[in-house]
This record gives C-alpha cells, structure tokens and sequence, in this order.
C-alpha cells in the first residue's frame, strides 16, 4: 500500500510539473504574439505619420477609439501607442533585434527604450548587459 501511495505521489508530481510547463510556454507564446501586436500597431502609425503626414492628433484619437471598441482592456491609451511607435522606430532599423525583443516583455522593452542611449547595450549596475 505504502509503494502505491509513493507511485501516485510521483505521479501527481509530474501532472503538476507538466501543468506548469505549459502554462509557462503558453505564458511565452502570448507574449510573443502581443509584442508581434505592438510592433505592428507602431509600424502602421509610423507610416502613417511618414507618407501621409498624420501629425500627433492621430493617436490621441486612435487610442480614444480603441478604448471604446475594447473597453476593459488596457493597453491602448495614448501614451503606450507612443511607445509602439516608438518601439517600432527604434528596433526597425537595426536587423538583429526585432526577433529579440519578441522574447522580451513589454515592459521590459520599454525600460530598455527609456533607459538605454544606444539600443544595443543596456547598463545595469556596474557593467554593460548586451542585449
């Protein structure tokens, strides 16, 4: 009985690790698909801006119209459409980092934005972190 009780033991271990895994995974693959999200949304405003001269007006209104179509979902205020442009703006030019900054947090990509002089390093502490 007692060997039985340790062989479901292990077993409800490993339901729960595996609960976890993919949790985690899914957690990463949500992620990559809302950064994809911002980058994509600042793309559009930044060439908006560019080939038709929308001026800072468009994303005051934008984000006032995404708010109504999406009401509860945060994300879509004017200041943080700024930072997908901005994010856009920044990374689009430089071809190593659109795919690493996918594996990133947003609010780890904006800290690294509004922290770092040259978007490749970023100091912490001490010494340099490349990014």
């Amino acid at each position: 009985m007692k060997n039985e009780l340790t062989l479901y033991g292990s077993f409800v271990k490993e339901i729960k690790e595996l609960i976890y895994r993919r949790q985690y995974e899914a957690m990463k693959k949500v992620n990559t698909e809302l950064i994809q999200l911002y980058w994509e949304i600042g793309g559009e405003i930044d060439r908006r801006q560019s080939e038709k001269g929308w001026g800072k007006s468009v994303v005051e209104v934008l984000a006032k119209e995404l708010q109504k179509e999406f009401p509860g979902v945060q994300g879509f205020s004017a200041r943080n459409l700024w930072l997908m442009r901005n994010f856009y703006a920044e990374y689009s030019q430089k071809l190593i980092l659109p795919p690493l900054v996918a594996e990133l947090s947003w609010s780890k990509n904006i800290v690294i934005m509004q922290k770092c002089k040259d978007p490749y390093t970023l100091t912490i502490g001490y010494g340099k972190c490349l990014i």
